[in-house]
């Protein structure tokens, strides 16, 4: 049982902490959610008010049935309750601390280090060896520009990992590392590639202080598997609920990811974390207009945010809303054009005006900004396509499987650009990697599908297969209903044709679409019934094929004429069955 008061105590604590440690990403993260716990009225500022208020709209769409009030604890769940971190006395010079601090936050790194030296309490050992880590990291960057460009690949390795491994690790077995120290240690033995080992680490640094939300994302990095997820020995704190939220949402679990936050909203009635977090469980489930509304609600309240707007760009890249995709790029480009986030949102604009070179260039700033950004690797990989420049979409898409294994969409890019190049068997390999990631995307078992249908391949009844599986995964581009009609047709299975190309018929009627596939489709059922002698139910189709211009019309007048003559009592008018005069005999 936990109050939003002692949530609201716990995460003021955390905020000063965490900023003191220079961990300033958790701090923000922290204080977004401090804001976003709603405030006794009697205590509310005039700012907070109105904060809170510009969030009720999206608490009101998301709201649950047992949506909790201010003053009631959260019951259903027991919660550990974890002490708040004392700070370490035993910094012989705070002034020196205050010193290596300033140089840290100018990006000084080395000398933030040198500065605490001689420094032996936890929280100067702590500063000083994440200087040292990002002093390493910097050096790092700047070697493999100089080596390989901005985009290249490398061999260069963080040259401080093997001294602050030994250190912490020593420190640990000492007992002299604190929960800050653990989350460095899980970060370098990442790194290192030892990931059973971080993971412990890691465990230990958020059981012994939960607020870190950085520790639980690299932990949540580390959670490849639901068995791997639900193996942890994690205490029962409620930060332990963002982070299943989280793990759940990147497992594509996004029904229990959206339990999760459902629920975390009785307390973060008012964050907007949460509600973008719903929005990208929604936008994996293809909820697109749901989405659209959400990420609309977050920037009327907070307008100068960037985070996560590159993924309310790829929503209105997909619905093709042109005006709306060239406000918010010309809004994000007026506020912060040099962020990763910014360059994918214009390149996202670029693309969908068909200026593919020029999306390029942005993806490529992206990823000069952030050479690790998932989202820029794999767009431009999509761009590369579009260019029918396969092998430099193959690489692009490697280097985004190479950051995140779990990303379905470079699986399926790959697949496109190897296709593309006519090597159908390393496609399906990564068609199948793809659908394993998301089963519940049509389009992925569609891709399978078509190339299943190839040339090399003609592997129609696992084509077949595929189709059956995205007609049951709520086929948006109503592809897979005329292509099931279309091979059974081919196979002269006729009766399972009829059957798929009247279901098609209907989900074009529901949908109100017209073109070429319903004809297709009428006229096949118009001949097939014909066939089979349902004069009847030939006659109607023949009757809606009437409305259309062209050769369809014809072949229904015809099916028409001879039902007709089938049907009369009087014998048929065809010359072919009169006999010929003998006008020798008249004359």
């Amino acid at each position: 049982m936990i109050s939003k008061e002692s949530c609201r105590n716990e995460l003021r604590t955390a905020i000063r902490q965490l900023s003191d440690r220079c961990l300033y990403s958790a701090s923000r993260w922290a204080a977004e959610q401090l804001v976003g716990i709603e405030q006794d009225p009697a205590k509310a500022t005039p700012s907070h008010t109105r904060f809170q208020r510009g969030s009720s709209s999206i608490r009101r769409r998301f709201s649950t049935p047992n949506e909790i009030n201010t003053s009631t604890p959260i019951t259903g769940v027991s919660y550990v309750m974890t002490p708040v971190h004392r700070e370490d006395d035993n910094v012989d010079d705070c002034d020196v601390y205050m010193l290596a601090k300033a140089y840290f936050d100018c990006k000084e790194f080395r000398r933030a280090a040198h500065a605490l030296r001689d420094q032996n309490g936890r929280k100067a050992v702590f500063l000083r060896s994440y200087a040292l880590y990002l002093a390493g990291e910097k050096r790092k960057e700047e070697e493999m520009i100089e080596l390989e460009g901005p985009l290249g690949k490398s061999d260069v390795i963080n040259r401080e990992l093997v001294t602050l491994e030994a250190q912490l690790s020593k420190n640990r077995k000492n007992g002299t590392i604190d929960s800050f120290g653990f989350y460095l240690y899980g970060i370098i033995l990442k790194e290192k590639g030892r990931e059973d080992l971080a993971r412990t680490v890691l465990v230990e640094s958020v059981n012994n202080y939960p607020w870190n939300w950085s520790a639980w994302s690299e932990l949540q990095y580390l959670c490849t598997t639901a068995d791997i997820l639900n193996d942890l020995n994690l205490k029962n704190h409620w930060m332990k609920d963002f982070f299943l939220g989280s793990a759940y949402q990147e497992l594509r679990m996004h029904n229990e990811s959206l339990s999760k936050y459902q629920y975390l909203q009785g307390i973060f009635r008012f964050s907007n974390y949460i509600p973008a977090q719903i929005a990208k469980a929604q936008y994996s489930l293809r909820e697109f207009e749901e989405v659209e509304v959400i990420f609309e609600e977050i920037l009327r309240n907070d307008p100068y945010r960037v985070e996560d707007m590159d993924m309310y760009s790829n929503v209105l890249y997909a619905k093709e809303c042109f005006s709306a995709l060239s406000h918010l790029a010309h809004r994000i480009f007026l506020n912060d054009k040099y962020r990763p986030e910014s360059c994918c949102i214009i390149g996202n604009y670029y693309s969908l005006k068909g200026l593919h070179e020029k999306s390029v260039i942005y993806f490529r700033r992206a990823l000069k900004l952030n050479s690790k950004y998932l989202s820029a690797w794999t767009l431009m990989g999509h761009e590369y396509v579009e260019m029918k420049n396969a092998p430099a979409a193959v690489d692009a898409y490697r280097r985004a499987v190479d950051i995140n294994p779990r990303d379905y969409r470079a699986w399926y890019g790959l697949g496109q650009a190897y296709e593309m190049m006519l090597m159908p068997f390393y496609a399906l390999h990564y068609f199948k990697k793809s659908v394993y990631l998301q089963p519940n995307d049509s389009r992925l078992w569609i891709a399978m599908a078509h190339c299943y249908e190839a040339e090399h391949l003609r592997m129609l009844e696992d084509a077949i297969k595929c189709y059956k599986r995205a007609a049951n995964c709520n086929d948006r581009e109503a592809i897979a209903l005329h292509r099931l009609a279309k091979l059974h047709k081919e196979l002269g299975r006729d009766e399972e044709a009829a059957f798929y190309y009247k279901k098609d018929i209907e989900k074009m009627e529901n949908e109100e679409r017209e073109g070429p596939n319903m004809v297709e489709a009428l006229l096949f059922l118009a001949t097939h019934c014909r066939t089979y002698n349902m004069l009847k139910e030939s006659k109607v189709y023949c009757n809606r094929l009437l409305d259309y211009n062209g050769p369809e019309r014809e072949t229904a007048k015809s099916i028409l004429r001879g039902m007709g003559i089938e049907q009369s009592p009087f014998p048929s008018r065809d010359v072919d069955h009169f006999p010929p005069e003998d006008f020798d005999s008249n004359m």
